[in-house]
């Protein structure tokens, strides 16, 4: 499928990834409705750090997944739907569970709605390696059981249960894509890896994490985007589940060492497990990404240049730090 002149829209495009989703869609020449979070000060989130030219590209709209009638407008000449709104931060989901349902779970069920009734060409529901709780078996395929660990992950297997229910029911053109851990520009400060960049910049000598060992695989931000949009062109990822990752894995524990040699910082680490851990076995130990189905279907995979998307990301941050409060631990 071919992006150019496509009517797409994005929702969560203020977002981190959404963002840069935005990005990678107006180079492929597509015409992008942005989706953002209504909020009285006109605030559109990242997109509002894009060059000029790129924000005259895009249609903003403000609305609010969990009210259809806020997202009517947008439907009516729309052909491809990025979904990317959603409550994503797995601490807040312990003390706010309610939202996340709210949000993901009945946020996609409307939009699914909508794309039904207006005969959208294909829904592109980003999901997330999370919903596979602790690895049962490595490489995690997508095959392997969802486990839901958290309320987040919980929200997020109900979310993919209800798009491919309507695949299954009323052939509405789905496809489910599950990133693993994404890094890069943008990103909250409440990920791992902007919390210790953004410590390390700010000139901190110590910094507190949880436990170094669990094992994530670490994609950056422009490779997930690009997976992203070559999934939405291939005609044959319609009505699969596809992970998105890089099939390699790393410690905690030795991230925060990469980023401090690559940093040429001298800080210390303390791994403050008992404080920082979630609770009791909601916590997800290993995540290692099987992308067979990827690379079958698009031909395609991640660099897994994870240095390299580290500087990248670290050089990011030099410029605008000031973005972010280092002093404060984020939910």
């Amino acid at each position: 499928m071919d992006l150019k002149d496509k009517k797409i829209l994005v929702t969560g495009a203020c977002g981190f990834i959404g963002s840069h989703l935005v990005e990678e869609l107006l180079e492929q020449g597509a015409i992008v409705t942005a989706l953002v979070y209504y909020n009285s000060f006109n605030n559109w989130g990242w997109l509002d750090n894009l060059d000029k030219k790129k924000k005259e590209s895009i249609k903003v709209v403000s609305g609010d997944i969990r009210a259809p009638d806020s997202m009517k407008e947008v439907f009516k000449d729309c052909e491809i739907v990025f979904n990317l709104a959603a409550l994503i931060a797995i601490p807040y989901s312990y003390i706010s569970p309610y939202s996340y349902f709210k949000t993901n779970v009945e946020g996609t069920l409307n939009l699914l709605q909508l794309a039904r009734e207006h005969n959208v060409e294909k829904v592109l529901q980003i999901s997330t390696s999370e919903i596979y709780g602790t690895a049962k078996y490595v490489p995690i395929d997508e095959n392997h059981p969802a486990q839901a660990q958290s309320p987040y992950s919980a929200s997020k297997i109900g979310s993919d249960a209800v798009a491919t229910s309507f695949y299954k029911s009323f052939d509405l053109p789905i496809t489910i894509i599950r990133p693993f851990n994404v890094f890069g520009p943008r990103q909250s400060a409440r990920a791992v890896i902007p919390t210790i960049i953004t410590q390390i910049l700010s000139g901190q000598k110590e910094i507190s994490l949880g436990s170094p060992l669990p094992t994530r695989d670490f994609t950056y931000v422009k490779d997930t985007v690009s997976g992203i949009r070559r999934i939405a062109q291939s005609d044959d990822s319609t009505g699969k589940t596809i992970n998105l990752g890089s099939g390699r894995e790393i410690s905690i524990g030795e991230l925060a060492n990469l980023i401090k040699v690559i940093t040429g910082s001298e800080v210390e680490f303390k791994f403050k497990v008992e404080e920082r851990m979630r609770p009791g076995s909601s916590e997800v130990e290993r995540l290692l990404c099987d992308n067979k189905l990827l690379i079958e279907t698009v031909n395609w995979s991640p660099n897994g240049k994870l240095r390299e998307g580290l500087s990248k990301t670290i050089d990011w941050f030099k410029i605008n730090q000031n973005l972010y409060k280092s002093d404060i631990y984020n939910l």
